[in-house]
C-alpha cells in the first residue's frame, strides 16, 4: 500500500503521526520528505512552456477552443481513460 500526503509544512500537526499509525497499523513504513516545486513555476520554467501556457490563457479569455461537457460525460470519459 502506498499513500501520498501533500501539505504545506505549516499545516503539519502532531495528529499526522496518529493518522499514519492508524492507516498502516503495525507495518514497517518508509517516510520520505521532499520539497515540491510550485506547479506554476514549473509550467513557466522554459520559454516553450511559458508561451504555451500564455497562449492557452489568451484562448480561454477569448472563449475560444474550449471543451464543454456535462458531469455525466466527464465521468464516462474518465472511466474510459482508466480502462485503456
Amino acid at each position: 500500500m502506498e499513500t501520498v500526503f501533500k501539505l504545506k509544512a505549516s499545516e503539519l500537526k502532531s495528529n499526522f503521526i496518529d493518522s499514519v499509525k492508524a492507516l498502516f497499523k503495525n507495518n514497517e513504513i518508509e517516510i520520505t520528505v521532499k520539497q515540491v516545486q510550485d506547479e506554476t513555476e514549473y509550467l513557466l520554467s522554459t520559454p516553450a512552456n511559458k508561451k504555451a501556457l500564455n497562449d492557452a490563457i489568451k484562448e480561454v479569455k477569448k472563449n475560444k477552443n474550449l471543451i464543454r461537457f456535462t458531469a455525466k460525460e466527464f465521468e464516462e470519459y474518465s472511466k474510459k481513460l482508466v480502462n485503456e
